[in-house]
């Protein structure tokens, strides 16, 4: 079981910041051999979700933006991740439900939305998310844009 900590970024400490971007570029830059932008200006603007293990180290990890940063009409959830070697635990979900919960926090009365890889569209359909649109690529790697209506 994990233990969610939420924080906004002023919030995370200097060991959360460096463990949070080391868990994100080992996942979306190293193991998905996808170069891109993860520093994107939006982390100070969001509410970081961590995921931490009986050992207190960071496994997990989302971020969850208010209305207007990634979409104008939607609170998004992006940055979804959890360490290669705690997969299987089904951590994602429990990181999901979290993320909901803090999105809905942020603003009660907007939907989320998500740019998701194509082949986690049943996990997210799993937790009410349906499709909006057509795939597309997004750094290389096929997305599509889902949204949850609280």
């Amino acid at each position: 079981m994990l233990k969610f900590v939420s924080k906004p970024f002023t919030q995370l400490t200097i060991k959360e910041l460096h463990d949070l971007f080391v868990l994100r570029s080992e996942v979306f830059v190293v193991e998905q051999d996808c170069i891109y932008q993860d520093i994107d200006g939006k982390d100070p603007k969001g509410v970081h979700i961590l995921g931490l293990d009986r050992k207190k180290e960071l496994v997990a990890y989302a971020r969850v933006l208010p209305k207007g940063e990634s979409y104008c009409s939607f609170v998004s959830i992006g940055r979804l991740v959890v360490s290669k070697t705690q997969r299987g635990k089904k951590y994602g979900h429990d990181l999901l439900k979290k993320g909901i919960e803090e999105a809905i926090k942020l603003d009660v009365t907007s939907s989320i939305k998500i740019s998701a890889q194509t082949h986690l569209v049943s996990f997210y359909n799993s937790h009410g998310f349906i499709v909006d649109g057509e795939s597309y690529l997004e750094d290389g790697i096929p997305h599509i844009a889902m949204t949850f209506k609280p």
